[in-house]
Order: C-alpha cells, then sequence, then structure tokens
C-alpha cells in the first residue's frame, strides 16, 4: 500500500509553501514579472516564474536542485483545477518533492555539468504532485513521469549571459509535469523505463546514475532553506563571516576556503549585474564586512560599486576537505587575521535548520523588497502555516501579482 504523509510532513510542507510565497513576494519588482505580467495572462504562471529570481528558493544538496519553485505553482495549479482541500494540496507538495529530489539525486558530476538539475529533474516533481492531486492511479502515474523524463532539458548556458533562460527553466518544468499529469489523467500513456531504459534518460545525459534511495522519512525533511539573497554556494561563506562579525573579528583581508563547485559557480571577483554579484563569493563576503545582512539590495549595480574595494580584499580557493565532504554537506572556512570559523553545514542546513523566525523574517524582508504592504507578511505567514482554505491562498497570490 503506498504510503500517505502525516501531520508532521503536512507541517513541513507549510514552511516550504512559506519560503515559496516569500520568494515570490521579494520578485514582483524584477524585470522578469514585468515580462511575466504582459506575457502570461494566468496568475499561476506568472508566478511560476518568480519563484527563484532573487537565488532564494529551497535547496537540496545531494540533488543539487531548488524544488520550490517548481513544486508549487504545479501543485496550486492542480488543486485549482479540482478545488481540493489543503491537506490534498499539501499532500500533493510532499509527493513531488519526494519525486524531484529521488530522481535528481541519482544525476551525477557529469549530469551536473552540463544540465539544470531543477529543470531536468523538475518534470517529474511536477508531474507526481498533479498526480497526487488527480488521483492518479499507479498505472497513470507512471505515464506522467516516464513523459517527463522523455522531454526534460535545461543547459547551463544561461548562466553564461544576463538573460532570464533560470526562472523559465523552473516554470517550464512545473507547467509540463502538470500538463502531463493532465494527459495521463485521460489515458496518455508514457514510457514507464525511461530513465534506465535504453536510449532513456540515464543513457543520454548521465554517465554513472547513482542508485535511487527512498527512506521512510519524506524527502521533503532534507531540503535546506536560504537566508540571504546569493546562489546557495556562497551561504557557507556568508554565514562564516557573519559568525566573526558577530565575535567582533571580521577584518579585512579575508580568506574563503571551500568545495570546488562554489568555486566554479561563484568565483567572481569582478561582478557588473545582480546576477553576477549572487553568484559572487567576493562580493558576499564585501556585504558583511560592509554590515549589510545579504538582503537584495545588497546585489544590486548600487551595492556593486560601492563595496569594490572591500571585494579586492577577498581571496577564494579550493580546500580538499569541503570537496570530498560535498554535496552532502556545503561547508566553508572563512579567516580574517587569526580568527577562524570552520563550517561543516550552513545556516538552514537540516543540520542547523532554520526555525519559524528565521523564515518569518525572510518573509518580512522580501514582502518590503517586493513593494508590499508589512500586513502581507502577516497574511501570508496565517494562510500558509495555519490555513485550511485553498482558496484564501489562491487570492493572496492573485492580488500580489494582478
Amino acid at each position: 500500500m503506498a504510503r500517505s504523509p502525516n501531520e508532521s510532513d503536512r507541517a513541513r510542507a507549510r514552511l516550504h509553501l512559506l519560503d515559496w510565497l516569500a520568494c515570490v513576494a521579494g520578485a514582483r519588482q524584477a524585470p522578469v514579472a514585468a515580462v511575466a505580467r504582459m506575457a502570461e495572462p494566468d496568475m499561476l504562471t506568472r508566478a511560476a516564474l518568480l519563484g527563484n529570481v532573487l537565488e532564494m528558493d529551497d535547496v537540496h544538496r545531494a540533488a543539487l536542485l531548488h524544488p520550490g519553485p517548481v513544486i508549487w505553482p504545479a501543485t496550486l495549479s492542480a488543486a485549482r483545477q479540482e478545488k481540493c482541500g489543503m491537506d490534498a494540496l499539501l499532500d500533493g507538495a510532499v509527493r513531488g518533492y519526494e519525486a524531484m529530489i529521488a530522481v535528481g539525486a541519482t544525476f551525477d558530476a557529469h549530469h551536473y555539468a552540463h544540465f539544470h538539475p531543477t529543470s531536468t529533474a523538475g518534470g517529474f516533481g511536477g508531474a507526481a504532485a498533479a498526480a497526487s492531486i488527480f488521483a492518479l492511479d499507479e498505472a497513470a502515474t507512471s505515464w506522467a513521469l516516464g513523459n517527463a523524463a522523455s522531454v526534460t532539458g535545461g543547459l547551463w548556458r544561461m548562466r553564461h549571459e544576463d538573460v532570464m533562460t533560470k526562472a523559465m527553466h523552473a516554470a517550464r518544468a512545473a507547467l509540463e509535469g502538470l500538463w502531463l499529469a493532465r494527459l495521463a489523467r485521460q489515458g496518455f500513456t508514457g514510457p514507464v523505463a525511461a530513465l534506465e531504459g535504453e536510449q532513456g534518460l540515464y543513457a543520454a545525459m548521465v554517465r554513472e546514475p547513482r542508485p535511487m534511495v527512498l527512506d521512510e522519512a519524506w524527502l521533503i525533511h532534507a531540503v535546506s532553506f536560504k537566508p540571504w539573497a546569493a546562489c546557495r554556494h556562497a551561504h557557507p561563506a556568508i554565514d562564516g563571516a557573519i559568525e566573526l562579525r558577530a565575535a567582533g573579528k571580521l577584518n579585512l583581508p579575508v580568506t574563503v576556503e571551500t568545495y570546488a563547485d562554489a568555486l566554479k559557480f561563484c568565483d567572481r571577483p569582478h561582478p557588473v549585474t545582480d546576477l553576477d554579484a549572487k553568484f559572487s563569493i567576493q562580493h558576499a563576503i564585501a556585504v558583511i564586512a560592509d554590515g549589510r545582512n545579504a538582503a537584495p539590495e545588497d546585489f544590486t549595480p548600487d551595492a556593486i560599486a560601492a563595496l569594490a574595494e572591500k571585494r579586492a580584499q577577498v581571496s577564494v580557493r579550493e580546500a580538499a576537505e569541503f570537496t570530498s565532504a560535498y554535496p552532502q554537506h556545503f561547508g566553508a572556512r572563512v579567516t580574517s587575521g587569526d580568527a577562524v570559523v570552520t563550517l561543516a553545514d550552513t545556516r538552514g542546513d537540516p543540520e542547523r535548520p532554520a526555525g519559524p523566525d528565521m523564515l518569518r523574517a525572510k518573509l518580512d524582508s522580501l514582502v518590503r523588497w517586493g513593494g508590499l504592504k508589512p500586513v502581507e507578511a502577516d497574511r501570508a505567514a496565517e494562510i500558509a502555516l495555519n490555513g485550511t482554505s485553498v482558496g484564501a491562498l489562491l487570492a493572496l497570490i492573485e492580488d500580489w501579482l494582478a
């Protein structure tokens, strides 16, 4: 018999819903939002384009992907269609997180070198979430998942240009998964061996697939929250710098040692755009050294210009101990003079969990950054954490994105 989420799992899903709402609120005034308003009449399609714009979306370390911006638009769209209750919505989200993470965690370093796992694994999550809400049987769910494998994609090329493609990756995965579940509901078949079968996804995109691991605990409990408005690979350095600053020991110059992928993505000593700054460890350390808190306003062109001298005093290098522990652990060592902070895990990881206070502070900050009234943070927190009406949740998003 298939297992079902319990109240603890639903409570965890509510935290991720709150986190996604915060990200959507904060992205309201981003250039992507203006394009979405003109191009997409559907409110949830617009929301799907906003969830990862600020680089503050939740993240699973081993799978190296961001479930929230994919799962919630797919789940809400299916729930709107079915007019279901909050428990069904939350159960769908838990199952969507499970499928997306379980598949994404089987991808190898070769896959990650070329493909964006939020996109390549996202369709599985969107399909599983919608299939749960549509109450599809095992065969129909398998068809939807098989077709998600059949059409998956998402190249990292967009990291090398100042473009909006990353937001589209998450939205495409969400909406495509939803569509495939709708098709399967009507008997549209799909290849059930689409991962490991001949000419399947692994053959095309993965050299050494890892075993799929499904534990008794739902995988949503292993997802990390991001407190700061930068790429997650920069967060261990930010965390260490904040600890040094709190102890009164953060003085430039600063050296950061971390894992190889953090440098591959975030060794950018001379950022030019907002996105560059979010992917710059040097800029992130300069932000903390300047007394700031790594909020969205600290990664704008004005901040980039203001912090140039401080950035020049930050050096980064790989340390084998962190590379060998990655991706199960995102760690770093931050050194300022004789003061050193070494972190195996960073704030918001399951080992150092985000509490309601941290998530509420994030919500308040992003509601303000998105140009909404402070009362909207109260409204969002009440609906996400205690609400029983999916209609109220949809109305909130409609009001924010109208």
